[in-house]
């Protein structure tokens, strides 16, 4: 008997111990109730995201939760520059600034595009090559290819400065190229503007495409149908040249750019009717690579970044730019860009456009 009550002396005097604590602990715990529940009670306005779990995968593609989420920029078209040494009567990007962001900013601005769920970037202007003799944007290219592991990279140019030593130093990278080309008789680039003294844009042009084959870079032209070509044919050329797409454009007036009081162009003289750009289709839908592109699937279906990586809504005929994505993120800015995710997947805005994907026989 005497042994079982020095037994549970010590048990017993744990126990009122631990019981002490306790109350202790948790009168400290209700005093700081109110605190914690200010620190997690969501503000007016505001909706809680709950963080994805491990099996899910994190980043761009989780799924968004928001009521009003923004669309998912899978495609972008970053004009990063607005200077050309052409003067296309047409152009709808014209030289209104000689501004260029630098190379960290807008490598910065990218890798923002990549976190948000871009999968291709497109690189024009302007035209690309004249910054720095085409280094500045074979140095994003390379980034987006070797850093940020984009899927497709891709390149719209008029061709006329683009060199050999550039495929050797950055054709790797480089998943399509895609030079403008309005038409396949020279005095009518001369009359659209595409002419430069005495080189021959055609002749260049068969020249890139051997390129192209020998660097394993994916060929593509583009053409604007407008009233100096519209009459043309252009089959076997464009079946010579075997291009993996051929994008026909229908020439587009955008008020404030090549239309207008305060535009540097007049197009107004280039412009043609819907059913004039139909006869066009119709005399081509034997070319396999067409890619028809009207006014209306173009003003809403294209993610366009200015000089200022600034996304341009086009909806009302004119160039709105929303802030720049480097000021206010992607998510807020891409709210104002006026894009129509659907029209983009209408119009073929997706397709394969990975060189690794492509069966090409280069």
């Amino acid at each position: 008997m005497q042994l079982g009550v020095l037994s549970r002396t010590p048990l017993a005097v744990a126990r009122a111990v631990l019981a002490a604590l306790g109350r202790r602990v948790g009168a400290l715990c209700w005093s700081l109730v109110p605190f914690s529940l200010s620190l997690s009670l969501p503000l007016p306005g505001w909706r809680r995201v709950s963080a994805p779990s491990p099996a899910a995968p994190a980043g761009p593609r989780r799924e968004r939760e928001c009521d009003d989420a923004s669309p998912t920029p899978t495609s972008v078209n970053y004009h990063f520059t607005r200077q050309c040494n052409y003067k296309c009567g047409f152009c709808f990007h014209t030289a209104k600034t000689s501004f260029v962001l630098p190379l960290e900013e807008a490598k910065r601005g990218l890798a923002m595009l990549k976190e948000a769920g871009m999968e291709k970037i497109n690189f024009s202007g302007g035209e690309p090559f004249l910054q720095d003799r085409g280094e500045f944007v074979g140095k994003l290219v390379q980034f987006c290819k070797e850093e940020l592991k984009l899927p497709s990279v891709s390149i719209v140019s008029n061709g006329s400065l683009i060199r050999e030593r550039w495929f050797k130093k950055y054709g790797e990278y480089l998943d399509i190229l895609a030079i403008s080309c309005d038409s396949f008789d020279e005095n009518v680039n001369v009359l659209i503007g595409r002419g430069q003294g005495k080189k021959n844009h055609v002749e260049n042009l068969h020249k890139l495409r051997q390129w192209c084959r020998e660097y394993a870079v994916a060929f593509k032209i583009n053409s604007v149908i407008n009233r100096f070509n519209v009459e043309e044919d252009m089959n076997e050329q464009i079946k010579a040249l075997n291009p993996v797409r051929w994008k026909v454009f229908q020439c587009l007036l955008i008020e404030g750019e090549n239309s207008g009081e305060d535009a540097l162009r007049e197009a107004e003289k280039f412009v043609i009717s819907d059913e004039d750009f139909e006869q066009f289709l119709c005399r081509h839908k034997d070319v396999s690579c067409l890619v028809p592109e009207s006014n209306q699937k173009m003003r809403d279906s294209y993610l366009i970044l200015d000089e200022y990586m600034r996304f341009l809504n086009c909806r009302n005929g004119r160039k709105e730019p929303s802030k720049s994505i480097l000021d206010v993120g992607v998510e807020e800015a891409i709210k104002f860009s006026g894009f129509d995710e659907m029209m983009f997947l209408k119009r073929g805005g997706k397709y394969v456009w990975s060189k690794a994907d492509m069966k090409l026989d280069w």
